[in-house]
């Protein structure tokens, strides 16, 4: 990079503004299709650069410009990617004091009058250059009518004119303008090309930095060019000497990086006393709150980044150290554990940000973050309950049957009403007994049954009896049924002990292998494709999926169903007022 030669101190990121495409960082495929398009004379009437700030899009278009309109030290050349920056336009136009370059802001010069001055500019030739090139930034502020009025003029211009656009909205920038230009996104700056770039300007300074502060130089810069010379400049001036990541640290407001890791890992061990004694003692050294937690979703987002793909670790902004503990911690935390501390770090970011003391919603952040640590995750509750032993049977129940299975005979144990619980004496046993069958008398059938579980409003049995029980046979007091290969394992159980509950006598619900009848939402099924079938055979339906292959049924509606449907919507009859002045 050329140094600029003017007076006073220059800042360093106009100091060592790229002259050449040579001296662009980064931006390989862009300059590559420039050289390319120079070589062939394919120069395109209209250039859009876009990309995050600090990239290098007006600098590219200034090179651009430089390039068009050079002429050579010896005033001979013609058009070149690589412009001599001595000739009176390529001075010229890198002062911006070119007559035929013209730059323009876009965010102060909106309308359309600004755009009508270019207009009736461009039919004038070039005072003293080969092309009068136009250079807009930030061209997505323009309004609608303004792009509108430029359209005619950036399809066919004259011969002697470019345009070149810059914008960090190229959503904003409308598909016929887009069309009409040559497209170039800028990426962002790559740590390695940063870090090299960071180098040559200290050394160039004089200054010295270390590689580590050079790094946070970096990683705050994220990707763009000026804002990391302009992060050097200041952290030269703050260094006064030698420039540490400690004195660099402290200039971003950051707090140590490992100090950070500390505090991540005291967060996932669940020792809150421990990480908020951290998080006030970084708040003292000059730590904001805010970037604290933003380091740690950094580290969050890092540490699953590791465990998914384990190249991301060799990051050159991060040291050994960092690597390695970085590498621990993603071999260890579940990536459940990770992405729920990421979901909660978002929500306490924003909090942080809107609390009117930054401090006490970060130590309340962390509270959290803590606690949730050592909540299981969902896997291993249900492993849990899983393993989960049942309940041993009441006293004085029956034994469990040596044939049966281990859910059917608890159940036979838990539900059997074949023992009585009222002691030795057989005239109270007969007593109970007699009002056992009297109180079971108010269920003579299975839908009785089903009754009962509706009226106790248990949607979780009721669905499960529907669906997964083959009745074999029904007594009040007894039930026999053959369970569906889906049925639930404890359904016996349960349905045992609800209607114990319910009724204050004792189930017997005994599951067995002969074959039942369908279940309930079997016979519903039947009964539903019985009717689909018969309505496809209707002439009318047929010629409805013939015209409409795709189309379903979704509802079939018999009168019977109709008639009952209106009546229960039916005002109910009133019945006639009497009328004091009707006569008899």
């Amino acid at each position: 990079m050329r140094e600029n030669s003017t007076k006073g101190y220059q800042v360093l990121a106009r100091k060592y503004r790229p002259e050449t495409f040579a001296d662009l960082v980064g931006q390989g495929a862009m300059v590559r299709t420039l050289k390319n398009a120079f070589m062939a004379d394919r120069i395109a009437q209209a250039f859009i650069m876009t990309g995050i700030r600090g990239t290098g899009k007006t600098t590219t278009a200034r090179i651009i410009a430089k390039g068009m309109n050079c002429i050579g030290p010896d005033g001979t050349g013609g058009p070149t990617t690589e412009p001599c920056g001595v000739c009176e336009h390529c001075t010229a136009i890198m002062e911006g004091r070119h007559v035929d370059v013209l730059e323009m802001d876009a965010a102060s010069r909106t309308g359309v009058g600004d755009i009508r001055e270019i207009i009736e500019s461009v039919h004038y030739r070039a005072a003293s250059a080969r092309y009068k090139i136009y250079i807009i930034d930030e061209v997505h502020m323009l309004s609608t009518s303004a792009f509108n009025a430029l359209l005619k003029t950036l399809e066919e211009p004259p011969e002697h004119v470019k345009f070149i656009f810059a914008t960090t909205e190229i959503r904003k920038v409308p598909v016929t303008v887009l069309s009409r230009c040559q497209r170039f996104d800028l990426r962002r700056i790559e740590p390695e090309d940063m870090i090299a770039m960071l180098r040559r300007i200290a050394t160039s300074e004089g200054a010295e930095i270390a590689d580590d502060a050079l790094a946070l130089v970096t990683r705050a810069a994220e990707g763009s060019a000026r804002d990391a010379t302009s992060l050097l400049d200041q952290a030269i001036s703050h260094g006064a000497g030698e420039t540490t990541a400690t004195q660099v640290r402290a200039m971003l407001g950051l707090a140590d990086r490992g100090r950070v890791l500390d505090l991540f890992d005291m967060i996932m061990k669940g020792d809150a006393a421990a990480a908020l004694t951290e998080l006030s003692a970084e708040y003292a050294e000059g730590a904001d709150p805010l970037a604290v937690l933003r380091d740690l979703a950094e580290i969050t987002h890092w540490v699953s980044v590791v465990k998914i793909t384990p190249g991301a670790a060799e990051d050159p902004t991060i040291s050994p150290d960092e690597r390695s503990r970085g590498q621990a911690m993603a071999e260890t935390l579940p990536l459940r554990v990770l992405a729920r501390m990421w979901q909660m770090l978002l929500k306490a970011l924003d909090e942080v940000a809107q609390a009117p003391n930054a401090m006490m919603a970060a130590e309340m952040a962390i509270i959290r973050l803590t606690h949730v640590a050592e909540l299981p995750t969902p896997e291993d509750l249900v492993k849990r309950l899983d393993n989960e032993t049942p309940p041993p049977p009441p006293a004085g129940g029956t034994p469990r049957s040596h044939g049966a299975s281990d859910g059917n005979g608890q159940a036979n144990a838990l539900l059997s009403s074949g023992q009585s619980s009222s002691g030795r004496s057989g005239r109270p046993s007969a007593a109970l007994a007699q009002d056992t069958v009297q109180a079971l008398a108010h269920y003579p059938t299975f839908g009785h049954v089903l009754e009962l579980i509706r009226a106790n409003r248990d949607g979780k049995l009721l669905m499960d009896v529907e669906a997964d029980l083959r009745l074999v046979s029904y007594q009040p007091g007894r039930i026999t049924f053959q369970p569906t290969p889906d049925a639930p394992p404890d359904l016996a159980s349960r349905l045992g002990a609800a209607l114990q509950r319910w009724t204050g006598n004792r189930w017997a619900v005994t599951v067995t292998s002969e074959t039942g009848a369908p279940s309930i939402v079997e016979t519903r099924n039947t009964e539903k494709k019985s009717r689909e079938n018969e309505a496809r055979d209707h002439p009318l339906v047929k010629a409805v999926f013939d015209s409409f292959p795709k189309a379903r049924i979704l509802d079939i509606k018999t009168r019977q169903d109709i008639a009952a449907e209106a009546e229960a919507e039916a005002l109910p009859e009133v019945e006639e007022e009497w009328d004091p002045f009707e006569e008899d």
